[in-house]
C-alpha cells in the first residue's frame, strides 16, 4: 500500500466525510458518460464502494470488478446492499491486475490526486479496456476550492493553523486530467465540471462529519492541540452561513474527463 492509500483505511469514517458526496457526483458523472447498460466495468480505486454502488444501480452492468489498495476500505465496500454483484480485490491503479482489453469501461472516482503517477494509472485504464470502450474519471477541484471540506481548509489557513493540502492537488486541475488522458492515447476526449450541494443538518452535524480522523484533513486535525481545535470550531460556528432551519449548505465541484480507447 502506498503512503497515499494509507490516508483512507476506515470505510465507515470515509462514508461520512466523503462517500455520500461522492455518490451525488457519481450520479451526474454516469449520466454524462451515457454508456449503455450491460457492460463489463472496472472500478479503479473503489474505496468503500460509494461509487460502485451507484454504478451498479444506474448502469445495470454485466459485471463490475472493483479494486483498491486498502483492505479496510474493501471490507466496508462488501457490506453495502447495492454491491453484492461486484467482485472486490486488492489492487494498485498504477499496475492493474488484469490482462489487456478485459473490460468495456473503466472508471476512477475521486482517486487521481492520490495516485503517485496518475499518467500511469490513465495508461493502465486504457490498457485494460477494449478498443472502442471508455475510460473516465472525476476528482474534486482541490486547487479551485471544490472539495466538500474546503470551508474547513480555508478556516485553518485564515487562523494560521497547520494543515496539509491533499496530495497531488495539481492533478485535480482540468488541464492536468485532460493531459493524462491524452498521453494515454485516448480519443474523443471530453471534460465537464460537476457541481453538487453539500448540506448538513446543523453545525454539530457539520463539525462531527468533518473531524473524523480520515484523509489528510483528519490527520491535520488530529495533530492540533485541543485549544486550537476549539478555536477553529468557534470560528466556523460564527462564520459558516446557516439557513433559518439551521442547515448549512455550500457547493462542492469536481472536474471530470472521459475518452475512448482507439481501435
Amino acid at each position: 500500500m502506498n503512503d497515499n492509500a494509507k490516508l483512507f483505511t476506515d470505510g465507515q469514517a470515509y462514508e461520512r466525510v466523503m462517500g455520500r458526496w461522492s455518490q451525488l457526483v457519481a450520479t451526474q458523472f454516469l449520466d454524462w458518460l451515457g454508456l449503455p447498460n450491460g457492460l463489463s466495468w472496472v472500478d479503479v480505486g473503489c474505496g468503500n464502494g460509494a461509487f460502485t454502488e451507484i454504478l451498479i444501480d444506474r448502469c445495470a452492468p454485466a459485471s463490475v470488478t472493483a479494486v483498491d489498495p486498502s483492505e479496510g476500505q474493501l471490507e466496508y465496500a462488501r457490506t453495502r446492499p447495492g454491491t453484492k454483484s461486484a467482485q472486490f480485490r486488492v489492487g494498485d491503479a498504477q499496475a492493474l491486475p488484469f490482462g489487456n482489453a478485459e473490460f468495456e469501461a473503466a472508471a476512477m472516482a475521486l482517486v487521481i490526486s492520490f495516485v503517485p503517477d496518475p499518467a500511469k494509472a490513465a495508461a493502465e485504464m486504457a490498457r485494460v479496456v477494449r478498443p472502442g470502450g471508455w475510460a473516465a474519471t472525476y476528482m474534486w477541484d482541490v486547487e479551485g476550492g471544490g472539495l466538500p471540506t474546503s470551508p474547513m481548509y480555508r478556516a485553518m489557513k485564515l487562523l494560521g493553523l497547520p494543515y496539509v493540502t491533499p496530495p497531488g492537488s495539481v492533478n485535480s486541475r482540468m488541464e492536468a486530467m485532460q493531459g493524462f488522458w491524452q498521453r494515454a492515447g485516448l480519443r474523443g476526449i471530453e471534460t465537464r465540471v460537476i457541481r453538487i450541494p453539500v448540506t448538513f443538518a446543523n453545525f454539530d452535524d457539520y463539525w462531527e462529519s468533518n473531524i473524523l480522523l480520515v484523509g489528510p484533513l483528519g490527520q491535520a486535525l488530529a495533530r492540533l492541540p485541543a485549544a486550537e481545535r476549539e478555536r477553529l470550531k468557534n470560528h466556523l460556528r460564527e462564520t459558516l452561513p446557516a439557513a433559518p432551519d439551521r442547515t448549512i449548505t455550500h457547493e462542492a465541484f469536481a472536474n471530470a474527463v472521459k475518452g475512448q480507447v482507439p481501435g
